[in-house]
């Protein structure tokens, strides 16, 4: 049975592609740790950024919907070791109109064909990561992570 060449399937260094405007107060660009850019064949967009004062401006991710076949799922991870539930920040990410207020790391799915946005920061007293994850979108441009490609139009 011949052996596979799993390096190709190793994303070593992540690329600095997504970019709005200037954003102070977190990582930007963020940082894609995975795409078909980096990986020929994977149709699964990776994105993230640290965020480690309150973003201006806030918000900077707006109302937005993903291309048809495409999910996403969007972590809040606390930089806390000794308290990782704690997200050390307090954020307001609207579902479908619905807004969902959180302080604690967390996970939020977001099916086909959804709006979501725009993402507010109400509080921050520690640094946290912010990590995006695009099902079915292998580039920047099918993922259009945090709507920045369509300014917010849906």
């Amino acid at each position: 049975m011949a052996t596979r060449d799993w390096e190709k399937n190793l994303a070593r260094r992540p690329r600095y592609e997504v970019s709005a405007g200037k954003i102070t107060g977190r990582q930007y660009p963020t940082m894609t740790l995975m795409s078909n850019d980096q990986v020929p064949g994977v149709d699964t967009y990776i994105e993230v950024g640290w965020v480690w004062d309150m973003p201006e401006p806030n918000p900077h991710i707006f109302e937005h919907r993903h291309r048809a076949g495409c999910r996403e799922i969007v972590l809040h991870v606390g930089g806390n070791p000794e308290n990782p539930e704690d997200l050390g920040a307090e954020i307001e990410f609207v579902v479908d109109g619905q807004p969902l207020v959180f302080d604690t790391t967390s996970g939020i799915y977001v099916p086909e064909g959804v709006k979501h946005g725009p993402v507010t920061w109400k509080r921050l007293t520690r640094p946290h990561l912010q990590m995006a994850i695009v099902l079915g979108a292998g580039t920047m441009a099918e993922a259009d992570p945090g709507g920045h490609i369509t300014e917010g139009r849906v």
